[in-house]
């Protein structure tokens, strides 16, 4: 199924974004594919010194594993902004040598937003580059290969419900898929990331210039 509300995978403790493939991990919610790899975990353990001993240990989920990106590939940061949901928003795209570009939209959501960012990126950009995003939707989508399930089924999703932002998404999954140089990074944001940071403040700045408007 799918999150109809933001909240936080109880496996990898990543934030879940509306629109993302859900899954039941014991009693917690979780990514579709998370849940899947945390089943045997969820099964129940006779205590011993030796577990006890480890359980601080065992909650720590490993990361998960990168796309691997080409050789020599450029980095991108990626974010979207909105004030209200939906409401004005912004999203902006910037890379460590200066280059940099942004824009706002009346009317619009933060999932789109971030999409918005990685799709004008994308197209901006020559070379092989790796899109760092805030996004899980927007990176998991690419990670996880959702958009290979999203276009079997017609553009639904695997509740057999139509694919939210589907404008979006598509030109960027034939972008990327037509290039072949294109991974995605996740990191977490607010974190101290200055790249991640500049980013967000330039997607806020757009979504404020677009309710002056």
């Amino acid at each position: 199924m799918t999150a109809k509300y933001a909240t936080t995978c109880g496996v990898c403790a990543s934030p879940v974004s509306p629109g993302e493939e859900i899954a039941r991990a014991g009693e917690r919610w979780a990514h579709a594919t998370c849940a899947g790899s945390a089943g045997a975990a969820t099964a129940p353990k006779k205590a011993t010194t030796a577990t006890k001993a480890t359980k601080a240990g065992a909650r720590a989920t490993p990361a998960r594993p990168d796309m691997p990106a080409a050789d020599g590939a450029l980095e991108v940061w990626t974010d979207g902004a909105c004030s209200g949901n939906p409401g004005p928003g912004g999203w902006a795209w910037a890379t460590r040598d200066g280059r940099q570009d942004s824009g706002g939209e009346a009317g619009t959501t933060n999932q789109r937003m971030e999409i918005r960012a990685a799709l004008e990126a994308v197209r901006a950009l020559d070379g092989p580059l790796v899109v760092v995003s805030d996004s899980t939707y927007v990176v998991n989508c690419f990670r996880d290969g959702w958009w290979k399930g999203w276009i079997a089924r017609g553009w639904t999703t695997s509740a057999k419900k139509p694919v939210v932002s589907r404008d979006l998404w598509e030109p960027l999954i034939t972008l990327v898929n037509d290039r072949g140089d294109v991974s995605f990074r996740w990191t977490k944001g607010h974190s101290g990331d200055e790249m991640n940071d500049l980013v967000d403040r330039l997607a806020v700045e757009q979504s404020k210039a677009v309710a002056a408007t």
